[in-house]
């Protein structure tokens, strides 16, 4: 949609669906006359009126709540019209067409998805995070996530955006004079002690970045795949983290032909947990079939456990494991069945054994710096399991019981990666003292930009485009 077409705009605001309360919500310059048309008198601004909502022959369609917020103390930063009758889906599409019917004079139209919270946007009533946790808001799985888009809504994210930008600014204007003015002969980076202001941006970048990876990781989730021999127990653990009976479980090898995938939460973060069927050599088609899709969900995965039974020899991590992992992907063994080395051998499973294998190197992905660790479990017993949980959250750069402050996306990720890069070019030019200036001053506008993507105050059409179609219709 355009970002130009300020017509009035109507839509549906409450999901589909037989409910109690159906809301219907207009935005647009100057709604009174829609207003006279729709309920035959003013409106007091911010003040709900109980009243029948008309049909053009002056017949009641439905009555409700009617309330009127004048520009720009509104949603929108225009004015605002929101009808609030019964929600049958029936007397719903009857008052939207009531609604297009008597603004047509005016160009009233249908909002497309995220209209209304992009003309928020326009307006300068949200920023672009903010207008990205309304979305994150309604999508919350879970409570954690609820809060932490609250906390993105009110601005606590787009506050520590800010502030860095502005005094990555300050640094700029200091170097912009210096270079304006070189007949000063000023030591800029001694005298304004730049290095130290440098050293202080990038470590609150480091912060703001760690606490963002959080908030991305508790909006989207992590995709653990499980992987490893057949009947080994990736189906028991699969059902022993979920707490149900999602995958079936056999003693026969190979049962698991395809993925079986469930969303758990740990501490509040989401994990995509995928079992996946057993890796082996095999004549069957329809196995080798789930067996080439386990390949491709290890390749994409953002943890991977590696499961072995814990009566067999250990084995190192197979390198072909490793091969399919992107780089720097934690990669966890996970013995397990130890309540069955007790039983057979009389002593407790002991990790000592599994510790040597995790450290034997993989001959040609010494690059790949993954994250190696090992824990033993029993999942039909339960042994272990919170040590795994606790793990998973570990590795998912998670520290139980403190919440991400704010929710984030992966764009956010990204700019503050670049904004990062650019101040670390920042400083090696700074090393090189004045002779390289206008470098360093080149760095921190870039750096500067970069963090302007994250509210919007640096932006394309396109990308506003792609975050607002994401939206519900009527938000």
């Amino acid at each position: 949609m355009s970002i130009l077409d300020a017509k009035p705009i109507v839509a549906i605001a409450t999901a589909p669906g037989r409910a109690g309360i159906g809301i219907i919500r207009l935005s647009g310059e100057a709604l009174g006359p829609l207003v006279q048309a729709l309920l035959g008198q003013e409106l007091k601004p911010r003040h709900a009126h109980f009243l029948p909502f008309r049909d053009n022959d002056g017949s009641a369609i439905d009555e409700g709540i009617a309330i009127h917020f004048p520009a720009p103390h509104s949603y929108t930063g225009e004015d605002v019209l929101e009808l609030q009758g019964h929600g049958g889906p029936a007397v719903l599409r009857r008052l939207l067409q009531r609604c297009l019917e008597a603004g047509r004079t005016h160009g009233l139209r249908l909002a497309a998805p995220g209209e209304f919270t992009q003309r928020a946007f326009l307006n300068g009533r949200l920023d672009l995070a903010q207008a990205e946790a309304v979305a994150d808001l309604i999508d919350a799985s879970s409570e954690a996530a609820a809060r932490s888009a609250v906390a993105s809504l009110s601005g606590v994210f787009s506050a520590k955006v800010n502030d860095l930008a502005e005094r990555i600014i300050h640094l700029r204007i200091l170097v912009e004079a210096t270079l304006d003015f070189p007949e000063e002969e000023i030591d800029f980076l001694e005298k304004y002690q730049a290095a130290a202001t440098l050293t202080g941006l990038r470590e609150e970048l480091a912060d703001i970045l760690a606490k963002t990876r959080q908030g991305v990781a508790l909006r989207d989730g992590l995709k653990v795949v499980l992987a490893g021999e057949p009947n080994v127990g990736k189906s028991s653990l699969l059902n022993a983290l979920a707490g149900e009976d999602i995958a079936i479980v056999t003693p026969i090898a190979g049962t698991t032909r395809d993925k079986v995938t469930q969303e758990i939460h740990l501490d509040g973060v989401p994990l995509h947990i995928i079992d996946t069927a057993g890796l082996r050599d095999t004549d069957d088609i329809v196995e080798s079939l789930g067996i080439e899709r386990s390949w491709n969900e290890i390749a994409n995965a953002d943890i991977v456990l590696h499961l072995q039974d814990a009566r067999l020899p250990v084995q190192a991590i197979s390198a072909r494991i490793l091969a399919h992992c992107r780089p720097g992907v934690p990669v966890l063994q996970v013995f397990n069945k130890i309540d069955l080395v007790e039983k057979d051998t009389g002593t407790a499973w002991q990790p000592a054994t599994a510790a040597s294998a995790q450290d034997q190197p993989v001959a040609g992905l010494e690059h790949t710096r993954h994250a190696l660790t090992s824990i033993g479990i029993s999942a039909k017993r339960g042994d272990g399991l919170d040590a795994l949980r606790q793990q998973l959250l570990q590795l998912a750069g998670w520290t139980p019981g403190e919440a991400s402050p704010w929710l984030a996306r992966a764009r956010h990720v990204e700019a503050l990666n670049l904004a990062s890069a650019h101040l670390e070019m920042a400083a090696l030019h700074a090393a090189q003292n004045d002779t390289v200036l206008d470098l360093f001053a080149e760095e921190l506008r870039l750096a500067h930009e970069a963090l302007g993507e994250i509210t919007g105050k640096v932006s394309s059409d396109d990308l506003l485009g792609m975050i607002f179609s994401s939206f519900c219709i009527g938000k």
